[in-house]
């Protein structure tokens, strides 16, 4: 088994959005923080749905919180995460 993924490196505008989205949608904190630990043991979980993003956010990929809501991210390397952004999908993308 590989080491799970850091997440010591936060994005600041990520944890701005992170507070915001915290407050507006307490009630799917749970999902956040179960998919959350999904993506640091393995980032193509299925459950993720995890996709590379195309266009003007090459380099980038989402997984999906809920059916509403994603986290974009992009790797920093093998095994560090970088989350960008939250939100609904016409927020993030």
């Amino acid at each position: 088994m590989t080491e799970p993924y850091n997440f010591s490196l936060w994005d600041g505008g990520f944890v701005k959005s992170l507070k915001k989205w915290r407050k507006k949608h307490h009630d799917v904190m749970d999902r956040f923080e179960k998919m959350l630990s999904l993506l640091a043991e393995n980032p193509f979980h299925p459950s993720l749905k995890t996709h590379s993003l195309t266009g003007n956010l090459k380099g980038y990929w989402a997984f999906s919180i809920t059916y509403e809501y994603r986290i974009m991210f992009r790797f920093l390397s093998e095994d560090k995460v970088l989350p960008v952004d939250i939100g609904a999908h016409d927020e993030v993308y």
